[in-house]
């Protein structure tokens, strides 16, 4: 029986990781609509969000079963608590994705990205779509030193994050409010999902120590 529930839990896991790895592929094809002004990528991932939404169903349908009918305690309790919350995260990675995308359909045929605060944007959804692939591995291999090194990569979004509102707030700024805006939203989006990515992490290095990181406190 306790075999069987072992099995149940690595399950989660695995669902987890599929969802993470769903996450990623929206984070990536949500900035090319942004970057390329692709409305059908744009509308694929809106839609495709579905798929995170029903896969985040199962796992906690999973999870309460287990709760239920298992009454797991310390160690495995800890185990199912921390899926819960890490597939709430996860799903909110993959709504911030289609936030992404929205802003690129809105523009369209236009580029929501002016050119000169382009390579920062693109670097930033180059570290927001490394951040959810290191959380898919990390999952998959519950690999908590993995796991830490995350929290040295969201240094760089936040660095990042900072340049955008440098360029905003530039008195020759020439592109207008309405790029403004965009870009302020577009930086919020990419720094959540590396936010909600450090925060999966933590949860994984719980689950493996006992002990919550010192970042998470």
């Amino acid at each position: 029986m306790r075999e069987l529930f072992h099995e149940q839990l690595d399950g989660l896991f695995d669902d987890l990781a599929t969802m993470a790895g769903l996450a990623r592929h929206s984070v990536g094809q949500a900035t090319t609509a942004l970057l390329e002004g692709d409305v059908a990528v744009a509308e694929d991932v809106i839609s495709g969000d579905r798929e995170i939404d029903l896969l985040r169903e199962v796992v906690e349908e999973k999870a309460f079963s287990l709760l239920s009918l298992q009454a797991p305690v310390a160690g495995d309790l800890r185990v199912v608590v921390a899926a819960l919350r890490m597939v709430a995260e996860i799903e909110r990675m993959g709504d911030l994705a289609v936030h992404v995308a929205k802003i690129a359909r809105l523009r369209v045929p236009e580029i929501a990205v002016p050119e000169s605060v382009r390579p920062t944007l693109k670097r930033m959804a180059t570290v927001a779509t490394t951040m959810t692939a290191r959380v898919q591995d990390v999952i998959a291999h519950r690999d908590a030193s993995a796991a830490a090194d995350l929290v040295l990569i969201d240094d760089e979004m936040d660095q990042l994050r900072r340049d955008t509102f440098s360029a905003m707030l530039q008195e020759d700024w020439p592109h207008g409010i309405e790029a403004a805006v965009d870009l302020a939203l577009l930086g919020r989006y990419y720094e959540r999902i590396a936010d909600h990515a450090v925060s999966v992490a933590n949860r994984v290095v719980f689950v493996v120590t006992g002990e919550q990181p010192v970042s998470a406190r």
